[in-house]
């Protein structure tokens, strides 16, 4: 299997400062056998994302998207222009990965047509080579979020940080949503390493073991007091 960590304003974008500010995670996944793999969130500056895998020895055949946000898939962000998934459509034709939930958000997000994207429900798997990757849908910070499983790698999106959750008052969300949606994931293999959508906290990546230990989102059980707290 072939997965990289990219960290936007770091490893590439380095001029921009908005993706400085918005720490945004875009992940390549792939099978290094083919050399094909998957970008999960491609933003900002999405030809230098390309570059960087290809460098690896890999070809994009796809787009994997968590959520419609514009600092994820592109668009209009507090008056702010961000590369997305249309930049990726205008070199690649691919196919982009999206919870049918969320494909009407996606679409009016981005400008991408219906024809481009790929929608699926909870429990999809896409096959990249030989590598299975098992889509998960995590409503809450918005309809159609979703994470995405392989092997023991979950990439959350902006569903599970490895401190809080993704914010459930923007339009789409739903508090009660996002608290099933934590008791899923909570339930997953505690050696599953967590991969977020931002750099919010000091690590990268963390065991789910340790989340579940220091993350407070998860350690309130209690539906009622979730929503005291969030709703």
């Amino acid at each position: 299997m072939y997965f990289r960590q990219i960290l936007l304003g770091r490893d590439v974008a380095q001029d921009d400062p908005f993706a400085k500010q918005m720490v945004n995670f875009t992940y390549a996944i792939g099978d290094r056998t083919t050399g094909e793999c998957v970008l999960v969130d491609p933003a900002y500056d999405v030809s230098a994302i390309i570059d960087l895998v290809g460098a690896d020895g890999m070809r994009v055949t796809g787009a994997l998207v968590t959520h419609y946000h514009a600092d994820h898939v592109g668009g209009s962000l507090f008056g702010h222009t961000v590369e997305g998934i249309s930049a990726l459509l205008d070199i690649f034709d691919v196919p982009v990965h999206v919870n049918a939930h969320e494909a009407p958000w996606v679409m009016r997000s981005t400008g991408v047509g219906a024809s481009h994207l790929a929608q699926h429900a909870s429990g999809d798997v896409v096959r990249i080579g030989s590598v299975d990757v098992t889509l998960l849908h995590t409503p809450g910070h918005t309809p159609g979020s979703q994470c995405f499983l392989v092997d023991d790698r979950l990439v959350a999106g902006d569903t599970l940080f490895l401190q809080g959750c993704g914010r459930t008052d923007f339009p789409g969300g739903d508090a009660a949503q996002m608290f099933g949606s934590l008791r899923r994931l909570a339930a997953l293999p505690e050696r599953t390493e967590l991969y977020p959508g931002h750099l919010y906290s000091q690590l990268p990546h963390a065991p789910l073991s340790e989340v579940l230990r220091t993350n407070h989102v998860l350690q309130i059980a209690d539906e009622r007091q979730w929503l005291n707290v969030f709703g």
